[in-house]
C-alpha cells in the first residue's frame, strides 16, 4: 500500500502497510472522511511523523485522540493552530512549563516548534469525528501507533518518553527503561492535573537526561 508519510517513517513502518488491520483501518478512515466531518484535515493525519523524522526523534509525548472541536486538531498531540483558543490541557502544560523552567511558553498553541527540534507529538488515535471524542478508537490506530513506539524503543537509544495519564502509561509499558528515560505523571487535564501533573517537571527532567547523553536539549519556551 502506498502511504503518504515522511520517508524515514515509511521505511521504519514498512511492515505495517500491507497488514490486514491497516488495510481495514484505511477503509474505515476513507469512509468516515467521505461521510462526515473528521479531524484533523486529511492531509494532516500523519503530521506528527512528517514534522519529526524517525532519526530526529529525541522526545515522545503521547496523547490519546485529536481534539474534536472545529479548527483545533492539527495532527500534533496537544497542539492547536495559531489563533485557536488554548484547550484546558494545553493551558496546564504551559503552566507547568513556566513553573518548571521559568520560561515563557510558546506564544500560541502551535507546538510545531517542538516537533522540529525532535519532539514526536503522537496521538494514539490519529483521527476523530467532529464533536465525538474517542469515535475512532478500536479501529486499528492503536495498533499502528504501538508499532511506531515499538520501532523507536527497539531501534533507537536514549530517547525520552513522556507519558501523561494512565492511558499513555499503559501504552508505554513495553519500553525498556534501561535504554530510555520514561517520565510518567497524571494527565494535564483539569480533572487530574492537581493530582501530580503540576510539579512533575517533565521538561527539565527531559532536558537533563538528553544532556547527560550528549544530546542537544529541547528549547521548550521563549526564554
Amino acid at each position: 500500500m502506498n502511504v503518504r508519510i515522511e520517508a524515514s517513517w515509511k521505511d521504519a513502518l514498512n511492515s505495517e502497510w500491507d497488514k490486514d488491520y491497516f488495510i481495514a483501518l484505511t477503509g474505515f478512515v476513507r469512509e468516515r472522511y467521505g461521510q462526515r466531518i473528521v479531524y484533523p484535515p486529511a492531509g494532516l493525519i500523519f503530521a506528527a511523523f512528517d514534522a519529526c523524522p524517525f532519526e530526529n526523534v529525541k522526545v515522545v509525548i503521547l496523547g490519546q485522540d485529536p481534539y474534536p472541536g472545529a479548527g483545533q486538531a492539527n495532527g500534533l498531540s496537544f497542539s492547536v493552530n495559531p489563533g485557536v483558543e488554548l484547550p484546558r490541557s494545553l493551558r496546564n502544560i504551559y503552566k507547568e512549563l513556566e513553573d518548571d523552567l521559568g520560561c515563557l511558553p510558546p506564544s500560541t498553541g502551535d507546538l510545531s516548534g517542538w516537533a522540529r527540534q525532535g519532539v514526536l507529538l503522537l496521538n494514539s488515535t490519529l483521527t476523530v469525528d467532529a464533536g465525538a471524542p474517542a469515535s475512532h478508537q478500536n479501529h486499528g490506530w492503536e495498533t499502528f501507533t504501538d508499532a511506531a513506539i515499538r520501532r523507536l524503543a527497539e531501534d533507537r537509544e536514549n530517547l525520552v518518553f513522556i507519558l501523561w495519564g494512565s492511558y499513555a502509561q499503559r501504552k508505554g509499558e513495553f519500553i525498556d527503561r534501561s535504554r530510555h528515560c520514561v517520565i510518567a505523571s497524571p494527565h494535564p487535564s483539569p480533572l487530574s492535573a492537581s493530582r501530580g501533573f503540576f510539579g512533575s517537571r517533565p521538561f527539565s527532567r527531559a532536558n537533563a537526561y538528553l544532556a547527560s547523553k550528549g544530546v542537544e536539549p529541547i528549547i521548550w519556551g521563549r526564554g
